[in-house]
Order: structure tokens, then C-alpha cells, then sequence
């Protein structure tokens, strides 16, 4: 258990880092290397595979699809599609938040929705069009937390109990 409990600690900080460094760590430069998205993806998917004890490389394609769906989900929910912590940096040209239609750091498309409502927030639209557009984006926001709720449940179905607790854990289930 003592094992597990660091292989938690070890696992979430890396998480916590990786997503926490943003735009630093997408950059190369002194000291910090290439970041490698896949690379990264592959590690947490192997101590997922390890974790939750999966033997057989056929129940193991089942779950890492299911699995994949899932962290695309929660990366999609956490995101925003403004980067680690949503919205535009200070300074730069204004564009920051439009990202050029470009997918963000971490793989994942832009929000139309939250472009659009950081938009209006640097334009000083009015109350109104703000209303508007940021039940828009709570909608959008609803809808993700949906089908995360669904991959969640897909993943839970093909789970024995002992793995069903471990994914909890980690975060991959509620």
C-alpha cells in the first residue's frame, strides 16, 4: 500500500507539473529540453497498465482506448482550450487568446466558445452580450462534463472491483 500511496504522490505530481509549467515547458531552453506530449502520454498509460494490473494485451487494448478517452476528456474540461489555466497572458498583441486557430500546447482544439467570450471580455462588450456568451460557454462546459461522465461510465463496465477502486484513485473515475 505504502508503495501505491507513493506511486499516487509520484503520478499526480507529475501531472501537476506537467500541466502547471504551461508554456514553459512546450519551449525549449536552458535546462529544460524537449517536451514530448506523446512521450508523456505514453509513461502515464504505461503506470496505468501497471497500476490496475492489466496482464492480457487484449483487456489492455479495451481499457487504453476507454482510458484515452477519458484523460481527452478531462484535459478538454480542465483547459478550456486556452492552455493550462484559461485565458490570454498579459502583454503580446492582443491575439494571445485566439491562439491563430491553432491547436494549444497540450493537444487540444481551441474553445470557440471561450475565444469568443475572452473576445468580448477585451472588447468591454456589454453586460448582455457578456450574459450571452458566457452561458454559452458554461453550455459547452456542460456537454463536456457529459461526455466525460459517459467515458467514465464505458470504462467502469469493463473493470473488476479491485480495478474499479485503483482508478478512482487515480483519478481516472469518480
Amino acid at each position: 500500500m505504502k508503495r501505491f500511496n507513493q506511486f499516487l504522490a509520484v503520478t499526480g505530481t507529475a501531472i501537476c507539473l506537467g500541466l502547471g509549467t504551461g508554456h514553459l515547458a512546450a519551449q525549449p531552453g536552458p535546462g529544460r529540453g524537449n517536451f514530448d506530449p506523446e512521450q508523456f502520454r505514453q509513461r502515464m498509460m504505461d503506470r496505468y497498465k501497471e497500476a490496475l494490473e492489466v496482464k492480457s494485451d487484449d483487456e489492455w487494448k479495451i481499457i487504453s482506448e476507454r482510458i484515452d478517452k477519458i484523460t481527452t476528456a478531462q484535459r478538454e474540461l480542465r483547459l478550456g482550450g486556452f492552455g493550462a489555466f484559461g485565458g490570454r497572458r498579459g502583454g503580446g498583441n492582443g491575439d494571445a487568446a485566439d491562439n491563430g486557430g491553432r491547436r494549444n500546447r497540450f493537444g487540444g482544439e481551441p474553445s470557440p466558445d471561450a475565444q469568443a467570450l475572452q473576445k468580448a471580455i477585451d472588447a468591454k462588450a456589454s453586460p448582455d452580450e457578456l450574459k450571452t456568451k458566457l452561458a454559452k460557454l458554461r453550455e459547452a462546459q456542460k456537454e463536456k462534463e457529459a461526455k466525460l461522465a459517459s467515458a467514465q461510465e464505458d470504462l467502469r463496465k469493463v473493470l473488476s472491483l479491485r480495478q474499479e477502486a485503483t482508478a478512482v484513485l487515480m483519478g481516472l473515475l469518480k
